[in-house]
């Protein structure tokens, strides 16, 4: 993954890890992209503000300091601008050690414009009265923009490192920069016996005890920030891992049914019987319609037609089973019962019926063979929940899923496009609206023996020849 916008990687959140092999890396990519898209957006946010921030400060500084010797300080703001254009363009190429490098280049510019002494200042003074001016505050505008862009690591880390350039000035402040021996002893004549206040006003103070309470304080924001910014990314990581779920269950099912399992807790769970429609689609002599096809040719054209059969199932409100190779089981009901199952089952056969004629004329247009699709539905009860121990199947299972599945099988002895059963047929009509389209064109075929069923049953056809559009 790319390193685009986080120099330190965050890799501490376990969010998304499971103990299933191969299947846990795709949450964990997924919650990771997610993290790389925010830290672009808060890249560019951050370098937003950063302007925002200096526009403020370059118009505040001539009220602090009405002098020409603040156009200094001006030029410096510049160059924080500069900084900010930097990091913005060599983050979106993905390499981190010159936002590093330029992370870096902030802090020190930051030391220098706070400690070192302005040079078309012709006033003469201690270094260490630059520390009274409290510039030190500036530092918290970096860490903010740090917040928005960048990892928890690399908060921290800007925290260390303004720690490590603040002390080092005042180390080499003390070490090497002239003291004014008068101004120390103004400052007692002036306070007398009152060594504490003479100290404090000692303008040859660098008062360390405040210079450290800085640093400290910065840490402290910096550690809290830190933390803030892992607790927002372990959310966003559970956000993705969620709109991930989602996306998952709108594989299976309709998108008003993936509204109604998103706000109930663990539907899929309950171990139930409950009454369903089934419909099992098949393309009818695909293995020697393959035959002399390409690999290719053969996965394409199963693309095709499981993308047409599955858009139908969806706009009926049904839910993708499975894909049994050159078909698929669709059901109606699952996991929530709704009061159309058996009709939304039966126009979802005929629509896709429609669309299979469809696609054949663009096939044939296209100087392809035409598709044949045989459809079988049956309604009764079934058993539903999830099978499996580490790797978890919703399924649907019982004697109502081997019926549709003989029916469809059994379209090919009668010669027909669609078979249906008489309790599918009985269960539409007693329906709301169950004297629809849906019903139209059906013939009744009774005693029709069914492979693996004991008694005969009565099936409902369409032939090939029959209006399949329906209603």
């Amino acid at each position: 993954m790319s390193t685009w916008a986080r120099p330190f990687e965050d890799t501490s959140s376990g969010a998304g890890v499971t103990d299933r092999g191969r299947a846990a890396e795709a949450p964990s990519r997924r919650a990771q992209d997610a993290l790389a898209r925010d830290k672009r957006e808060g890249l560019d946010l951050a370098v937003k503000a950063r302007w925002i921030a200096l526009a403020v400060i370059a118009i505040l500084l001539p009220f602090i300091n009405p002098r020409l010797e603040v156009l200094y300080y001006e030029a410096l703001l510049c160059g924080f601008g500069l900084i900010g254009w930097a990091q913005k363009h060599i983050g979106r190429l993905g390499l981190s050690r010159p936002e590093l490098f330029l992370m870096f280049c902030d802090l020190a510019l930051m030391t220098i414009a706070c400690v070192a002494p302005n040079p078309f200042s012709h006033v003469d003074w201690p270094l260490a009265m630059y520390y009274r001016f409290d510039n030190f505050v500036y530092f918290f505008v970096l860490l903010a923009g740090a917040t928005l862009a960048y990892s928890w690591r690399t908060v921290v880390a800007m925290g260390t490192w303004t720690t490590g350039l603040w002390l080092s000035a005042v180390s080499l402040i003390w070490l090497f920069s002239g003291s004014y021996p008068e101004l120390t002893d103004g400052a007692k004549a002036a306070f007398g016996n009152n060594e504490r206040m003479a100290g404090i006003l000692d303008p040859n103070n660098l008062r360390f005890e405040l210079r450290v309470q800085e640093v400290v304080v910065f840490l402290i924001v910096a550690a809290m920030l830190a933390l803030t910014s892992r607790r927002s990314n372990r959310l966003l990581i559970g956000h993705a891992l969620l709109e991930r779920e989602r996306a998952n269950l709108a594989r299976y099912f309709s998108p008003n049914m993936v509204d109604e399992l998103s706000s109930n807790d663990e539907p899929l769970k309950q171990v139930r019987n409950q009454n369903i429609a089934v419909l099992f689609v098949d393309i009818v002599g695909f293995t020697a319609f393959a035959a002399d096809k390409t690999p290719e040719q053969v996965i394409d054209t199963l693309r095709a037609f499981h993308g047409r059969m599955e858009r139908e199932v969806f706009r009926h409100d049904g839910t993708l089973d499975k894909y049994l190779g050159d078909g698929l089981m669709a059901t109606f009901g699952t996991p929530l019962t709704g009061k159309t199952d058996a009709r939304n089952a039966l126009k979802c056969a005929r629509a896709m019926a429609t669309t299979v004629e469809t696609w054949n004329g663009e096939r044939t247009a296209d100087g392809e063979p035409p598709i044949r699709a045989s459809f079988g539905l049956h309604y009764g009860p079934a058993v539903l929940g999830d099978i499996g121990m580490n790797r978890l199947e919703f399924a649907v299972i019982g004697s109502t899923v081997n019926i549709a599945s003989r029916l469809e099988a059994l379209t090919r002895v009668l010669g027909v496009v669609l078979a249906a059963s008489d309790a599918m047929i009985e269960r539409a009509r007693q329906e709301p609206g169950g004297e629809g389209g849906e019903l139209e064109g059906f013939a009744k075929k009774p005693d029709q023996a069914i492979r693996g069923i004991g008694q005969p049953m009565t099936v409902w056809t369409l032939g090939p020849h029959n209006s399949l559009s329906g209603n």
